[in-house]
């Protein structure tokens, strides 16, 4: 299963520069193998509601989790300790941080345009390595 970053979601959604290789990868997995974290969720709103773009953001909740498949994830209380302990030994901030034990803590695939991750020690795919992945695997 895959984790996708706030980052993946953005770029199709504000239809940025790798936005079609998003739609690629959206229309290769399966909906059930896609997660969201509640951070994400809510970073995704603030992005869109600060453009006035709330219809957007409406769409996107009810297309991805409630028509669709998409789990969405989070940590609970006793989980932010880990965040803290991955700041400080993966180096990363507190939004990455978050991801990254999100990933860690469901075994998931953490998608992300973030070069942060490359340094940790699960990584990263982008949505272009995951299509290849995909496939080789066919």
């Amino acid at each position: 299963m895959y984790l996708l970053d706030t980052n993946i979601w953005l770029e199709r959604l504000l239809e940025q520069q790798q936005s079609e290789v998003v739609r690629q990868l959206l229309e290769q997995i399966a909906p059930e193998q896609l997660c969201i974290s509640d951070f994400a969720l809510h970073s995704i709103a603030l992005a869109l509601t600060r453009r006035q773009r709330q219809e957007a953001w409406l769409r996107f909740v009810q297309d991805i989790l409630i028509d669709g498949d998409v789990t969405l994830i989070r940590l609970q209380p006793q989980d932010l300790q880990a965040v803290v302990e991955s700041m400080e030994q993966q180096n990363l901030d507190y939004d990455d941080a978050y991801q990254y034990t999100i990933a860690k803590k469901y075994n998931l695939t953490l998608v992300s345009f973030d070069s942060d991750f490359d340094l940790t020690e699960r990584g990263r795919q982008t949505p272009s390595q995951v299509l290849l992945s995909l496939a080789s695997d066919a």
